[in-house]
């Protein structure tokens, strides 16, 4: 007895020009929704923030930081200063308790709202930002493991030594950055937590912030009075090698440009690295390196047609991937329709498994060319 297969609608696209090559869809009710999550894992007390850098690790931070927003979210965190203005720019002026951390230091910039404070990574910082906004508030970074930004434990000791060295200064946050957060028994968690709250105990009283999203979940000691969640926002597996507890976020889909039958001894793509070894029909879809699909998936990545997947033959080139279909039924692919390399068969985190690297890289790789499509906007 045959069993129909009912064929995925993948010739439809939300919004999207018949001429595109590849779109990305962005589910903000489900950012909303594991933001809530991971205020409900914090509990009262600990404030969520959200990491928008990176254009909100490339999903579009003006639509994202807006959601957020309006879900009652007043902590954001931005790297360079641009990203900040440019969030000031997206959000309401009047947002009361809006709070933007500029992770890469105090500038002439950060003078342009008041809800811009800088991150002070050394205390030259420190005494620039005293001298260019006295009485604007900053946050204090230590650096406790990672020797990357953040006050080495000499100069931290010495401004717990000399508290004037703040005068004019209000203290907004006191913070720190895991090295190791997604290896739960790594040691180095613990003597960065321990080395955190001595440091920032001899530092006025300020909300104390450790964790970022792997962070939040080693457990209440890590919390604190604030965690700083950016992938976990986005979909991303806080918790490695178990159950993603976040809803997903991120579809990624790529039009057919050419279905077509090769023979036995062909080959795909440059240099030729995939001969086929019998009759085989392949898929040309419109996407490649320059939309962030990274060549280190050649021969090893798949994509999926419905709950079916097809697996990249060849090489990935700048604006083309081929895909062998030959197990897809042909009312599926077909040119016009869309194949998902990432969708409710496949994360963004088994893409970014088949081609070698993270999902934070993914996600931030992925190009203009790929058109965002927001759903469940709230």
């Amino acid at each position: 007895m045959s069993v129909a297969i009912a064929c995925p609608s993948n010739t439809d696209a939300p919004a999207v020009p018949a001429g595109s090559g590849g779109y990305v869809t962005v589910d903000l009710a489900a950012i909303v929704e594991n933001w809530r999550r991971i205020g409900r894992i914090v509990g009262p007390g600990c404030t969520v923030a959200a990491v928008v850098k990176a254009d909100a690790y490339g999903l579009g931070m003006a639509p994202v930081a807006q959601a957020l927003a309006r879900a009652g979210c007043r902590w954001f965190f931005v790297a360079p200063v641009e990203e900040g203005l440019a969030l000031v720019e997206a959000l309401d002026p009047d947002l009361s308790g809006l709070r933007i951390g500029v992770l890469s230091g105090p500038s002439v910039e950060c003078l342009v709202a008041p809800s811009l404070v800088p991150v002070i990574n050394d205390l030259g910082q420190l005494e620039a930002w005293r001298v260019m906004a006295p009485g604007r508030p900053a946050i204090l970074n230590l650096d406790t493991g990672m020797a990357r930004l953040g006050m080495p434990v000499s100069e931290a000791a010495h401004l717990a030594a000399d508290p004037a060295l703040l005068d004019g200064v209000p203290v907004a946050a006191v913070m720190s950055h895991l090295a190791c957060p997604d290896q739960h028994d790594h040691p180095m968690n613990e003597r960065q937590r321990a080395l955190f709250l001595r440091l920032a105990g001899g530092l006025p009283a300020a909300p104390r912030s450790l964790a970022a999203s792997y962070g939040t979940f080693l457990g209440s000691s890590y919390r604190l009075d604030m965690v700083r969640t950016g992938a976990a926002l986005y979909g991303l597996n806080p918790l490695p090698g178990r159950a993603n507890p976040m809803l997903p976020v991120v579809g990624l889909r790529a039009r057919i440009l050419q279905v077509r039958e090769v023979e036995a001894g062909d080959t795909a793509g440059y240099g030729a690295t995939w001969t086929a070894e019998g009759k085989r029909r392949l898929a040309t879809l419109a996407v490649g390196y320059a939309d962030g699909l990274l060549r280190e998936s050649a021969n090893r990545g798949s994509v999926r047609f419905g709950p079916m997947a097809a697996p990249i033959v060849g090489r990935v080139s700048m604006d083309l991937v081929t895909v062998d279909v030959t197990s897809v039924p042909p009312a599926w692919a077909q040119p016009g329709g869309f194949a998902d390399l990432v969708g409710p068969h496949g994360t963004i985190e088994d893409l970014a498994r088949d081609s070698g690297t993270i999902g934070y890289e993914l996600l931030t790789r992925l190009g203009p060319r790929l058109r965002r499509v927001y759903e469940g906007a709230t």
